[in-house]
């Protein structure tokens, strides 16, 4: 059974900060693409963040200049810090890990975390 659990959400005022956690499978984590999503209330679930097993980020248009991915493959964890917050970016925040070797797909997600900005 792999295991994702996300944590660091919370409650936070209108330009706060919070840095997000996300342990991902050991063994596959430093081949695999590790991302953040999140699905705001009422609204489908979008890509946050993304990190490339070579270390290649990707980020939303909002978020852009304020949110930052990273990975510690030592300690199988990939992170989003999240500065100047807005209610904007209240939702779920999600961990999703996936790759590839030979001919075998793997995707994983976390159960989520709940992110809330008060104006």
């Amino acid at each position: 059974q792999v295991q994702l659990v996300e944590s660091g959400g919370g409650l936070v005022p209108a330009g706060g900060s919070l840095r997000l956690s996300c342990a991902g499978q050991g063994s596959r984590f430093s081949i695999s693409a590790m991302g953040w999503y999140r699905q705001p209330p009422g609204k489908q679930r979008e890509v946050v963040a993304v990190s490339t097993s070579d270390d290649r980020t990707n980020y939303a248009d909002s978020v852009k200049g304020r949110f930052t991915i990273s990975r510690d493959n030592a300690k199988n964890t990939v992170y989003l810090q999240m500065i100047s917050l807005k209610p904007e970016d209240t939702a779920v925040y999600y961990c999703n890990q996936k790759g590839c070797f030979f001919l075998d797909d793997w995707e994983y997600w976390g159960q989520g975390t709940q992110v809330t900005v008060s104006s």
